[in-house]
């Protein structure tokens, strides 16, 4: 081996970086690669949905915005919001006068989005922001609560994400995450990796001629932490009173904390 092979093999060492799926990629191309995935799946992402989940996803969110309470004339970010859906349930809540902005990392998924609530007419009141969700583009303490669903097993850093929600809630405002998790039903988790591993990218190829992409999606999940582990990184942001509530056994994990002080 070359000095300067042996250069090379070291600089990639010091690389930092992070789980893509159970791959291991740079920490400077998930970003890209994420993206990728859901310009792909964009347009039939909404139908996907009800298909892996058998329509249950949609009791999920209803859930999640029950339990968020949005009351008329407050002020409402929806993080990776893509295709809108959790916004168009928020939005009757927040009105007369409730604002919501529904951001996404992904154009394609917010072109979709802001389609479909214009076909809802939802247009007052709501905006898009194509962004980072570890780097928000908005003050400190901008919003009564914050919603994200499904999408912050593909962050990053969600670390990040979780301090950045943290400070633009205002004090007393409330955070809502609504994730794939792990089963805690006794034989559950077996079933589920029948489900997931076998099943779910086969209707990916069939449906939405996507294969690899909803084999990353599966792959995240299993690499997504667990009810308690995300829990305390949501406490370890500056989120208090955080409450977990299992949905399907714990294949989906609803959480709640507050910002206090």
């Amino acid at each position: 081996m070359s000095d300067q092979q042996g250069e090379d093999m070291q600089d990639q060492a010091l690389v930092p970086t992070t789980h893509f799926g159970y791959q291991e990629v740079p920490e400077t191309e998930k970003e890209h690669l994420v993206k990728g995935v859901f310009s792909s799946v964009a347009g039939k992402y909404d139908l996907m949905n009800d298909l892996m989940s058998l329509g249950v996803h949609r009791l999920w969110k209803r859930f999640t915005v029950d339990l968020a309470r949005p009351r008329p004339g407050q002020r409402v970010l929806d993080l990776a919001g893509g295709t809108g859906d959790l916004a168009a349930a928020i939005y009757p809540r927040i009105q007369p006068r409730g604002s919501i902005v529904v951001s996404d990392i992904n154009p394609e998924m917010l072109a979709v989005g802001e389609t479909r609530l214009a076909d809802k007419g939802i247009v007052a009141g709501v905006e898009f922001v194509e962004a980072n969700a570890e780097e928000l583009p908005f003050p400190d303490r901008e919003f009564d609560l914050v919603t994200l669903a499904f999408g912050i097993r593909n962050m990053t850093h969600p670390e990040r994400a979780l301090k950045e929600i943290h400070r633009v809630l205002k004090t007393g405002g409330r955070a809502l995450i609504l994730e794939f998790s792990h089963p805690r039903w006794p034989g559950l988790q077996s079933i589920y990796d029948l489900y997931s591993f076998q099943l779910l990218p086969r209707i990916g190829e069939l449906v939405a001629k996507d294969r690899e992409s909803y084999q990353y999606l599966v792959e995240s999940i299993r690499r997504f932490p667990d009810q308690d582990t995300f829990k305390m990184m949501m406490e370890d942001a500056g989120l208090e009173r955080v409450e977990v509530f299992n949905l399907s056994g714990g294949i989906v994990a609803l959480h709640r904390g507050f910002h206090m002080d």
